[in-house]
């Protein structure tokens, strides 16, 4: 398989997760949805962006292919998160909304501090101290105060079961 052949079937997983209700979208105005409007790509288009605003109509193989889109152009927009985690919630699947909204704050995060973070809440990779001052920089620094509150957990969770760095 050719390098563009592998790019076009890279395009079209993308494009047909899109149109599935999956892609980057951005509500208009308080645009509110639930199942009803499930998948988003077929029965809301008018919601869906890519994370750098292009609308999903403009979001083509051939665009991509002559480079007039780029990688940042595909991304998942934090506001899908939100629209996935609506219809999620609509349904009675409030602990999958909970994750679709923590997975929307974490977009923010650089990917290399998301995998640092995910080192240090291992057992005994760090105290309690630290990964309360991750907790802190989440909250603060990137507006993720789901994730935040979850760290927070896992710091006095893995202290009180022994499992920070302190009982290594």
């Amino acid at each position: 398989m050719t390098q563009e052949q592998m790019l076009e079937q890279i395009v079209k997983q993308v494009m047909a997760s899109m149109s599935s209700g999956t892609a980057a979208a951005a509500p208009a105005g308080d645009a509110k949805v639930t199942d009803a409007d499930y998948p988003l790509g077929e029965k809301r288009p008018e919601l869906i962006t890519s994370a750098t605003g292009i609308p999903l109509k403009e979001l083509t193989l051939e665009k991509v292919l002559d480079g007039t889109l780029k990688a940042e152009d595909l991304r998942i927009n934090p506001k899908t998160l939100e629209l996935q985690a609506q219809v999620a919630d609509s349904v009675g699947r409030d602990a999958f909304g909970i994750n679709l909204r923590r997975a929307a704050e974490l977009i923010a995060v650089p990917d290399a501090r998301v995998l640092e973070i995910y080192n240090a809440l291992r057992p005994y990779r760090s105290t309690k101290d630290e990964l309360e001052a991750i907790a802190d920089e989440l909250e603060t620094k990137y507006n993720a105060k789901v994730s935040a509150q979850l760290v927070r957990e896992a710091a006095y969770i893995g202290y009180k079961r022994k499992r920070t760095k302190e009982f290594k």
